[in-house]
């Protein structure tokens, strides 16, 4: 199935002439490259795996028979050669995904685990807030979880400003012996 010229050239190459492999890679390199691009289409892989083919070829010329075209037998190297390229890259591209879905995982813990805190703090200060005057719950509800500043409170409560700072002062350290025995009464319970 061999031509002459095919014949003498895998001979020359057999026997060391480099020139010889130039030929071979000048003859099918159009070929190579054209299957690689449509198979990978990505001119950078098939670049990559046009080399690798011919490497390949240079390797595997002294067990060709010859019971078939040798554009046959390269474009058969170089269509095994993509498609190894293509299982590469997909195992690589699913061990990316899984690294990025685990990243997504522990971030999605993080904001479920942030959550929760937030979630017991809030309940924590809703408890404590209970436990005190209406009126110093009001001041620090409206300041703190309402964000509203001293003049907006003013408008809120008819209170004069300096009024509401002297509560809001005083509303706090009545919360913080409140929060405090919560806490160390939780502490307690929780360690038995």
């Amino acid at each position: 199935m061999l031509t002459n010229k095919e014949k003498q050239l895998i001979s020359e190459i057999r026997r060391g002439n480099t020139r010889a492999f130039s030929d071979l890679v000048d003859d099918y390199k159009d070929l190579v490259f054209t299957l690689s691009v449509r198979m990978l289409g990505n001119r950078q892989e098939a670049e990559e795996v046009s080399q690798d083919v011919f490497i390949k070829v240079f390797k595997s010329l002294q067990n060709f028979k010859g019971d078939s075209k040798m554009s046959t037998w390269v474009y058969r190297i170089a269509y095994n050669t993509c498609l190894d390229r293509i299982r590469k890259i997909k195992k690589k591209r699913i061990h990316t995904d899984l690294e990025h879905i685990d990243q997504v995982a522990y971030a999605d813990l993080d904001t479920a685990f942030q959550q929760m805190v937030e979630t017991e703090r809030s309940e924590l200060i809703k408890q404590c807030l209970s436990k005190l005057s209406a009126e110093d719950a009001g001041v620090l509800t409206l300041f703190y979880l309402e964000e509203k500043n001293l003049q907006e409170m003013e408008k809120a409560t008819s209170l004069p400003v300096n009024t509401l700072k002297v509560r809001l002062f005083r509303a706090r350290k009545r919360l913080a012996s409140v929060m405090e025995k919560s806490v160390n009464k939780e502490i307690l319970q929780s360690n038995g």
